[in-house]
């Protein structure tokens, strides 16, 4: 592990003071935990399963050390717990009538309950890492799904983070892989804030695209050794999650870790794909949707990539532009579920822009189009390569894996633009008045998910 270069980004941030990474680092769980907070009174937030882990054995340790522990808050294991707004609720309700720190204590969803109910309360906590499986342990923001629509709702980082690899290494195997998922989808992530910032829309911020960029391919270098249960290329896959949460925290927003491949997976658990899966088998993960996504985006790319968008007929983009009142419509139209499309249309109107501000940007784009696509070209790694590197890891590659049918593979690359208002790949090429003609050629007999689809094969809800 580089310590030199996680001290580093932890000067970068504000919320989060110490990241301790390495094997039974939960025996000085005790000591840290009074550095950072004092005399002050702990409460443990888990659930069954995470409790069982790490839980019992935390608790056991703070109490052995005088601390004063108040009863764990502990989630059911079953049904499986999301992060929806109703256990944040129930939860900083438990917490206001306490004066204790939280102390989470489990992997993505324990941890978005934790932080956003702690950030309700008014108090800093602690977490406890228990699977390599998401890069949100020291992200700014949790991922929170309230009314249906899954948004990133403000909350700080934990103060303290503690990975304690020899629980890391006795996580599921596919938690690990979703982890690593997660993590490569930070080549796409960073293409598309290349295209925001090229274009004047969001530009780059140089520190936390470091943090996150700089160790990327490093960290994403070894699936089949990680897969193997290597302790290395563990230590590599955590440390590039926490680096890419700090990341986030030095911009104050998810950009520096999130691109159009979340904004596939977002739709698609907004929708529940894989939420009610067949007895005995676990949820689709997070990870899992963002994989298959950056896949996905990095196919579009491909194609994008290989047009001369110098010579864009910027008339015909314009012209071709529709109303507010058209674009509206259609989102409405496309987001049936309750809530989204709503939300879709207020993230929508966020970003659109008239004809006359479209006509600048695509001159724009023209102008510099050879020096966005030779950084873009160093940025991004063949779509195949990408999902050769998922498949070692023990990742799903292909749309059946997940549930998910050609028709709505197909329709995801023109919904997903509908629901964030980050500018991405997608919204480039709808603004060039490219993007139908792409998602064709990644359809057509020859193109990318030819063979790779069933058509007939059913979503997987």
């Amino acid at each position: 592990m580089n310590t030199e270069r996680l001290d580093s980004a932890l000067r970068q941030v504000q919320d989060t003071e110490h990241v301790i990474i390495g094997a039974r680092v939960l025996d000085s769980a005790a000591e840290l935990f009074h550095t950072s907070f004092g005399d002050q009174p702990a409460v443990i937030v888990a659930d069954e399963t995470t409790f069982k882990l790490a839980g019992q054995t935390l608790e056991r340790r703070l109490r052995d050390a005088g601390r004063d522990v108040l009863d764990a808050h502990v989630f059911p294991a079953h049904p499986t717990l999301h992060a929806d707004y109703e256990h944040i609720e129930r939860l900083a309700s438990a917490l206001g009538q306490q004066a204790a720190v939280p102390i989470a204590v489990g992997s993505g969803t324990i941890n978005d309950i934790a932080k956003r109910a702690a950030h309700e309360c008014e108090r800093r906590y602690l977490t406890v890492a228990t699977a390599p499986s998401m890069d949100g342990y020291t992200a700014f923001g949790a991922a929170i799904t309230r009314d249906g629509y899954k948004r990133t709702m403000t909350c700080p980082a934990p103060r303290v983070l503690l990975a304690d690899l020899t629980i890391l290494e006795r996580a599921p195997a596919d938690m690990t892989a979703s982890g690593y998922a997660d993590l490569l989808g930070k080549v796409t992530a960073g293409a598309d804030w290349i295209i925001a910032d090229a274009l004047e829309v969001e530009p780059v911020d140089d520190v936390s695209w470091s943090i996150v960029q700089e160790p990327l391919r490093d960290a994403t270098s070894r699936p089949a050794e990680l897969a193997a249960g290597e302790a290395a290329a563990m230590e590599a896959l955590i440390e590039g999650l926490v680096l890419s949460g700090l990341a986030m925290q030095v911009a104050g927003s998810s950009r520096p870790a999130s691109g159009a491949e979340h904004q596939f997976s977002h739709l698609w658990e907004m929708e529940g794909l894989g939420a009610d899966p067949p007895d005995g088998e676990p949820p689709l993960s997070h990870g899992f949707k963002v994989g298959l996504g950056s896949a996905a985006i990095a196919a579009l790319y491909e194609r994008l990539l290989a047009r001369d968008l110098s010579s864009l007929d910027i008339r015909g983009a314009v012209s071709a532009w529709p109303s507010w009142a058209q674009v509206e419509q259609r989102v409405r139209d496309t987001h049936t579920a309750p809530g989204l499309g709503d939300a879709a249309v207020k993230e929508c109107r966020a970003k659109y822009v008239e004809a006359d501000a479209l006509r600048a940007r695509l001159e724009l784009l023209a102008e510099r189009w050879f020096e966005l696509r030779d950084r873009l070209r160093e940025q991004l790694m063949p779509a195949a390569q990408l999902r050769a590197q998922l498949r070692d890891a023990g990742c799903p590659v292909t749309p059946d894996e997940i549930g998910l049918s050609a028709q709505r593979l197909r329709a995801t690359y023109r919904r997903a633009q509908t629901i964030r208002r980050r500018y991405t790949v997608l919204d480039l090429a709808n603004e060039a008045g490219v993007l139908d003609q792409c998602v064709e050629e990644l359809f057509a007999p020859n193109g990318y998910w030819a063979g790779e689809l069933s058509p007939s094969a059913p979503d997987r809800r």
